[in-house]
């Protein structure tokens, strides 16, 4: 999930009366609510081998309350492809990221705009400006129009006079906020009739799942295909809690992977893929078995698991004994390569980081955080102001809602108080509501081999659930990690995989 370099505010432009214009209770700029503002651009390229005309539109939608009255204001960007006069024929792709509380311009930037930031595709930093912001050819605008939000509190987003944001601030509040968003749009877009997607990276695929939920059901707005990029959907598959088996399981495979990568298997097999399949097979198998039976298990199958346990992620045997063969994936990010005083990254673990203190349990910070944000803010930026004439003086590009005055995330998915923190956050079952409803919705799911924030098997067993139709569920993966389109050959691969998804789902 997307907590980069989190709390910090990157200014777009700051006035030296932005501080006084803000109201006293909730931070809330003055945004003039008599016509949302825009900023309009005409643009032309070529994607895939197509030549494009099109115009990019940055600017206010206002969500209005009972009374009629804008109540916060969404700052979206826009790429419309120009001379389109049947709607029909065009898909529209909403895309966001996730946080929850994340801005919009990591896939905005790193994949999806006409635009990107070049960071470099093997592990490294990123290290100063300049850097490198150059065409995206491979995008998909020539097959979907894009549009980018940026939630409540992030990017140029923001409540209105004295209206809370925090009713904006949760995992349904924000759902049917950004879902209402997305109705808005298209009734000022009159883009009923167009096929229609929906892209959410990380926490994006928890919001991504309610909202098809929310549009269905209570907008009556049908859509063509959801895109689940480095999914999050059930959280027992995809944290670690005191009494929970299913995260153990889920991230074995993640921490295979990772081995094998970093060359810390003991017999490192020559196929990842081939490797990884028997791998998620002993995790479902034979470690949960394991898990499951606990003191009751004697010495000699200890041993035997042990041994599994040992040849599958690198680990030492004395360490997976004393950890009771249950690793804390936050310990393995330093455990796995202690002794050559490295520890490997959360949201890509082919990045490695070195610490002053290596006898420590935990990481200090993730080696691809600090090697990546700088790149993402500086280009979001400079995007806005000098590739789309974004020029707002009393607003600040927020790359997460965390910056905001009074932030707090509400966790209650299920409407009431519940003792002991509540329990884990499942949206299986608004997506599985969601596709028995439309027959014609189906899903991609992208995931990288390295990713330790949404482990891929982590989605895999959540997308197995009952409630799914897994007849229409496809699943794409990637030698990368969190956002793999950082690693040049997985962002060529995940542009095709998503590029074909629209063209064999939007029913022309």
């Amino acid at each position: 999930m997307r907590n980069i370099v989190a709390g910090i505010a990157a200014a777009l432009i700051v006035s030296a009366t932005s501080w006084a214009m803000q109201s006293d209770k909730y931070g809330n700029p003055e945004i003039d609510t008599d016509e949302p503002i825009q900023f309009v651009t005409k643009k032309s390229g070529r994607f895939d081998g197509n030549s494009v005309s099109y115009r990019t539109v940055a600017g206010d939608t206002f969500l209005r309350g009972s009374d009629g009255e804008p109540e916060a204001a969404y700052f979206s960007m826009a790429y419309i492809k120009e001379g389109v006069t049947d709607p029909t024929t065009r898909p529209v792709t909403f895309i966001f990221n996730g946080g929850p509380s994340s801005a919009s311009m990591w896939l905005h930037m790193g994949v999806f705009g006409p635009k990107r930031v070049v960071i470099p595709s093997d592990p490294d930093d990123d290290g100063a400006p300049p850097y490198d912001v150059v065409n995206n050819p491979e995008t998909i605008l020539d097959v979907s129009d894009l549009v980018f939000i940026d939630p409540i509190g992030t990017g140029l987003s923001r409540s209105i006079d004295d209206n809370d944001p925090r009713k904006h601030w949760g995992v349904l509040e924000d759902a049917e906020s950004v879902a209402k968003f997305v109705r808005q749009w298209i009734v000022d877009n009159n883009r009923w009739n167009s096929p229609k997607f929906i892209a959410g990276e990380s926490y994006g695929t928890v919001r991504a799942s309610i909202m098809a939920d929310e549009l269905t059901n209570k907008h009556n707005i049908g859509l063509n295909g959801i895109m689940l990029i480095s999914a999050v959907l059930d959280y027992q598959n995809s944290r670690i809690q005191d009494g929970s088996i299913m995260g153990y399981v889920s991230f074995l495979p993640s921490f295979a992977a990772t081995a094998w990568y970093h060359n810390k298997l003991p017999n490192k097999p020559e196929n990842l893929e081939t490797f990884l399949d028997e791998v998620r097979t002993f995790a479902r198998t034979e470690y949960a078995t394991a898990l499951i039976e606990g003191t009751r298990m004697d010495d000699a199958r200890q041993a035997a698991i042990i041994d599994k346990l040992h040849n599958y992620t690198g680990l030492k045997k004395s360490y997976l004994k004393a950890a009771n063969m249950r690793v804390h994936v936050f310990r393995f990010f330093k455990e796995l390569m202690r002794d050559e005083g490295k520890v490997v990254g959360r949201l890509d673990s082919r990045y490695l980081g070195e610490e002053p203190d290596a006898a420590g349990e935990f990481f200090m910070g993730d080696p691809f955080s600090y090697a990546s944000g700088n790149a993402f803010n500086v280009a979001i930026n400079d995007h806005l102001r000098n590739f789309m004439d974004v020029e707002i003086e009393n607003r600040e590009y927020n790359m997460s809602a965390r910056a905001a005055k009074r932030f707090k995330w509400n966790w209650n998915v299920w409407g009431k108080d519940l003792p002991n923190g509540g329990r884990f956050i499942n949206v299986i079952p608004y997506l599985g509501k969601t596709m028995r409803r439309n027959k014609d919705m189906r899903v991609l799911v992208t995931q990288g081999y390295y990713d330790f924030a949404t482990p891929f098997f982590g989605a895999e067993n959540a997308l197995a659930e009952v409630d799914i139709v897994k007849e229409r569920v496809e699943f794409t993966y990637y030698e990368a990690g969190h956002m793999m389109y950082v690693h040049e050959p997985s962002r060529l691969q995940f542009l095709k995989d998503i590029r074909t998804f629209i063209q064999e789902n939007d029913k022309q």
